[in-house]
């Protein structure tokens, strides 16, 4: 019911729910739902999780594009983990320009915060004068 109501943590765990199939039959579609009602309302976790279903592909259409969107918006809020998924994308140049130094900037800030993936991707760049 909290979900229903617009409550955006009530949709991104119900999201989880949804996608793991924890209480409920596993549905991607209703994970998808959720989780993007609750991106746009600007959380975090859910920009982060939706993303996710983009690059993979998982219960809507592959688009590294949107992916890196919401990677990008989760970032900016300061959430580790879509600190160092832009950053990838950033480096790899999937969904989003080829770009070093914007792959640095966003690997630094999800290492400050202990991310050990995001520590090697730096030390690597830092490494060969990137």
């Amino acid at each position: 019911q909290a979900a229903e109501q617009g409550l955006v943590m009530a949709q991104y765990a119900l999201g989880r729910c949804y996608e793991l199939g924890t209480g409920v039959v596993q549905d991607e579609d209703a994970a998808v739902k959720l989780y993007r009602q609750a991106a746009e309302q600007g959380l975090a976790k859910a920009q982060h999780a939706l993303g996710r279903r983009y690059e993979s592909g998982t219960g809507i259409a592959k688009d590294f594009a949107a992916a890196a969107r919401l990677y990008r918006l989760a970032a900016d809020q300061g959430f580790a983990c879509s600190q160092y998924a832009i950053g990838s994308y950033c480096m790899l140049g999937r969904g989003v320009t080829h770009d070093v130094t914007e792959a640095a900037r966003y690997f630094r800030l999800s290492a400050d915060q202990g991310d050990a993936y995001a520590q090697r991707w730096l030390g690597f760049l830092c490494e060969h004068g990137k």
